[in-house]
């Protein structure tokens, strides 16, 4: 249990003297202070309260803040009512509200775009309920949260915040449940001190009622999320909360707390393991009433299996991404940003979501927030989908929006577009606006980031001439080590290409050259690789196709590493007079074939472009000297004969000869 008796009792002591430090009569006779400003947060001494809303003790060096989170919580000063303060409404309990004026004011609270137009709609009710009241408190939490700190400290000082906690306070042992832990949850969403009175008598009231049993699966959930900020994932009450959520039959709950309770076991993080009997009953419950999940379930439900590493659990983010296609005009920026991350992780992509995607990213990449913009351009590049109408929206977008994205943002787009090869019909704005954002912020990229811009330019043709010899320089190359692997094979890989395609493609680069030392001898990875692994079952029936074509297998090489760090799956040499040499001979070699044996996996997802890389690789080999014939998979398919199979190969290899027989 959180609340022992003992510190039980220390949290009434403290209670007490804050009524004193309120100016107000304690209920139970309790010693007045002398000092009005004297509050529950420093019990050794006077304290003062500045007005920017940091509380700082005269009697020691501890100090406390409402502006910034420490690792679990940090606390805020005590919220307490000046004696000049009005109050301009009161809660009740014997007449409450109707459903229907409830979701009135909530509907208006949604509309409130401010703190001062919350308090001026407070202003408006004369009678609130404590859900009410909770829900304002949220509001301004809504409004104030950034980050681990609020925007304005001060709204915490303003009349009508200190007015409704107070009411709050002095009413606890009065409130519904649904609106204590509420209000305590808002309290900690504003960052107000645990150990002020509000928050002691809120997590002692909680824990009595928790005590009881009597709190609904949301309750216990809203409790939970409330102890995860003021004491983590090891508080004793959000234990006690979770035996009870355990005890109770997923399939009973409303979509409501089955939502809440995915958040909840996603802040409780850690070992899931022994949740897992729970969470496997709240996937089958979900499979059963995502069709009937609004954008925010959705979202929420995603943002958790992938928190909770769910892998096993596709069928249901399967579900869930049939439900998000209906959501998508209607999700927010941060709802949106949420999906699309989690069907990243969870690799998944269905051409419905594509479409709907595409009917709404050309109205969204001017207002939507940068983060969103960016996921969008980063799904599709993950998922290899080249999607036109989504890209010429995001270039569109690009060229007036770039100077308020950050380096990271300007970097993830223009890699988008690298990955796919994709040049969009503004093209040249594009890679202007990018030069002009280069040029004033170059030493704002990180290293790497900034080497991954660099090299997506030149998969699209694009050379950035004037930046490579500051990344080829020693101080760069310098800053690109990591301080305890220093540069991995992948950076190696990206620098070496890149000086490859300066000195293949820009004849009239005079810069710094790229030391030996800095290059690998293979483009070929297991992870992160410039090239793409043949496909095996392709490259085996292409295999048997040119044996009946050459005669015998010595006439060609297989996988064949070249000095310039390519990997060619099939090699051919001929003589001067075009003649078909064996794959050991080095002499009177003339001419050397290279067949691309291209699957799926080197080409975009929906449609037959190559991917960016492909596309550099099989010109660099041109560049190189190699003659290169392309052989995709969507024509070899076709071929269901071996007369069809020979017939095809000799004309991608020698489409200049007569049939030649062996």
């Amino acid at each position: 249990m959180a609340l022992g008796r003992v510190p039980r009792l220390l949290l009434l002591e403290r209670s007490r003297i804050c009524w004193s430090a309120l100016g107000l009569v304690c209920p139970t006779g309790l010693l007045r202070t002398s000092n009005p400003l004297q509050c529950a947060a420093c019990l050794c001494g006077p304290c003062t309260v500045p007005s920017h809303g940091n509380l700082q003790r005269n009697c020691g060096t501890r100090r406390l803040t409402t502006t910034i989170r420490e690792p679990v919580f940090v606390a805020s000063s005590s919220v307490g009512l000046h004696k000049e303060s009005f109050l301009h409404f009161c809660l009740t309990q014997l007449h409450r509200p109707s459903c229907g004026e409830e979701r009135g004011f909530q509907q208006q609270l949604q509309r409130c775009s401010s703190s001062q137009e919350v308090f001026k709609l407070l202003h408006s009710v004369e009678i609130l309920s404590d859900t009410m009241a909770a829900a304002a408190l949220h509001r301004v939490a809504d409004l104030e949260q950034d980050g681990s700190s609020l925007k304005d400290p001060t709204v915490l000082e303003k009349d009508t915040i200190r007015a409704l906690c107070f009411q709050l306070e002095q009413d606890s042992a009065r409130l519904t449940d649904a609106g204590l832990v509420s209000a305590l949850l808002a309290g900690t969403r504003l960052f107000l001190d645990p150990g002020s009175t509000l928050m002691v008598r809120l997590a002692s009231e909680s824990q009595a009622r928790l005590d009881q049993g009597r709190m609904t699966v949301g309750q216990l959930c809203t409790l939970g999320q409330a102890m995860l900020a003021m004491e983590g994932p090891t508080s004793g009450m959000l234990e006690q909360a979770m035996e009870f959520i355990q005890r109770q039959e997923p399939a009973l709950w409303s979509l409501e707390e089955l939502v809440a309770a995915y958040r909840l076991l996603q802040g409780c993080g850690g070992d899931v393991g022994k949740h897992r009997n729970l969470l496997n009953k709240m996937h089958s419950q979900a499979m059963t009433v995502a069709s009937r999940m609004d954008p925010f379930g959705v979202s929420e439900l995603l943002s958790a299996l992938v928190a909770l590493n769910q892998t096993q659990a596709m069928p249901l983010v399967i579900t869930l991404c049939k439900q998000a296609v209906r959501h998508i005009p209607y999700f927010t920026d941060e709802e949106l940003s949420c999906v699309l991350d989690a069907l990243m992780h969870f690799g998944h992509s269905d051409h419905y979501l594509v479409e709907a995607m595409e009917k709404y990213v050309p109205t969204m990449t001017f207002t939507s927030n940068p983060e969103t913009v960016t996921k969008v351009a980063q799904f599709f590049a993950l998922r290899n989908i080249l999607s036109p109408v989504v890209f010429n929206a995001l270039a569109e977008s690009f060229v007036y929006r770039a100077d308020d994205y950050t380096t990271t943002q300007v970097a993830r787009q223009i890699v988008a577009f690298g990955k796919l090869g994709y040049l969009p019909p503004n093209a040249g704005q594009v890679f202007g606006k990018l030069e002009t954002v280069l040029q004033l912020r170059f030493s704002h990229f990180h290293p790497r980031v900034l080497l991954s811009l660099l090299h997506a330019c030149t998969l699209v043709e694009r050379f950035p001439v004037n930046f490579v010899s500051k990344v080829f320089s020693s101080y760069f190359l310098q800053q690109l080590q990591d301080e305890t692997t220093g540069l991995d094979r992948a950076v190696l890989a990206q620098l070496t290409q890149l000086y490859m395609t300066v000195k293949l493609e820009c004849p009239f680069y005079e810069g710094p050259r790229l030391l030996p030392k800095y290059r690998v001898k293979s483009f070929l990875m297991s992870s992160r690789s410039l090239e793409t692994p043949v496909d095996q079952h392709l490259y085996n029936a292409v295999k048997n196709g040119l044996v009946d074509l050459l005669g015998d297998r010595s006439y060609f090489a297989s996988k064949v590493l070249t000095p310039y760090c390519y990997t060619l799956d099939v090699e051919i040499k001929l003589d001067e007079g075009g003649y078909v040499l064996h794959a050991s001979q080095t002499d009177d070699v003339c001419k050397r074939v290279a067949l691309c044996i291209d699957g799926q996996r080197r080409f975009t997802s929906n449609s037959r472009q190559l991917l960016g890389k492909e596309t550099m690789k099989q010109r660099h080999l041109r560049l190189l000297g190699y003659e290169v014939a392309q052989i995709p998979y969507y024509e070899f398919e076709k071929l269901h004969s071996k007369t069809s199979v020979v017939e095809y190969l000799h004309q991608k290899i020698f489409p200049h000869t007569y049939r030649m027989s062996w």
